[in-house]
């Protein structure tokens, strides 16, 4: 039986960094949930086209600084920077704690596995067939420079009595090999007859030895 790992945590220090930068010893189950709680709080108060792909987080003294990456930075700072300042209250008054937030734009939306994910999770949610949304999801990714990309969704499709799974894939998506820039993303479409689960991988290319690089051009 195959033994699955996620596909961003066997690459973090090779050729990922971490979603979450800070050393501590005795705070630190608390930091690790109050990280969660930190991103759940963001994307709930974010609206549902603000596209928001990850949130890092860095932490120094008390003050906590956060890097929203969104394919919609004009949502998410809103006019004058209006939304943005009144996140960054909300957040305070939630954890207690000083917040500064910078917003990363993410300029090719449709090669972000999370987006896309999402945006098959919300096709499903307005009853748009399963197989239609993947194959539409599949050829876009590819068009806008995916070297592959696989898709699958799981659960009572199209209404189904028994619960499956289906997946589509187009191009390579070596999962297996780690110097493979692999995307993943995962949503959860919420419809009348049970949840589906959407998980998305995107193959972007190598990444070669950084440290093999500095040394030839030395």
């Amino acid at each position: 039986m195959g033994q699955k790992v996620h596909p961003y945590g066997i690459r973090v220090g090779y050729n990922k960094n971490w979603l979450s930068r800070w050393f501590s010893t005795k705070e630190y189950p608390a930091f690790v949930l109050e990280d969660s709680k930190i991103r759940n709080f963001v994307k709930k108060h974010s609206t549902a086209d603000a596209g928001i792909a990850r949130i890092e987080i860095e932490r120094a003294g008390g003050k906590v600084r956060l890097i929203i990456s969104t394919s919609r930075p004009g949502v998410v700072i809103g006019r004058k920077g209006v939304e943005i300042e009144k996140l960054r209250a909300d957040l305070r008054k939630e954890f207690g704690r000083e917040f500064s937030i910078e917003v990363s734009e993410i300029r090719r939306p449709e090669v972000e596995a999370q987006l896309v994910a999402e945006s098959i999770a919300q096709q499903l949610e307005r009853r748009v067939a399963f197989r239609r949304a993947m194959k539409q999801t599949v050829s876009r990714a590819r068009k806008f420079g995916g070297e592959g990309i696989k898709v699958s969704c799981a659960g009572r499709l199209a209404g189904a009595e028994i619960a499956r799974s289906e997946w589509y894939r187009d191009g390579r998506v070596p999962l297996q090999t780690l110097r493979a820039d692999i995307d993943y993303g995962f949503a959860e479409a919420r419809t009348t007859y049970g949840i589906i689960g959407v998980k998305v991988w995107i193959y972007k290319g190598e990444i070669l030895d950084r440290e093999g690089d500095q040394n030839v051009s030395a």
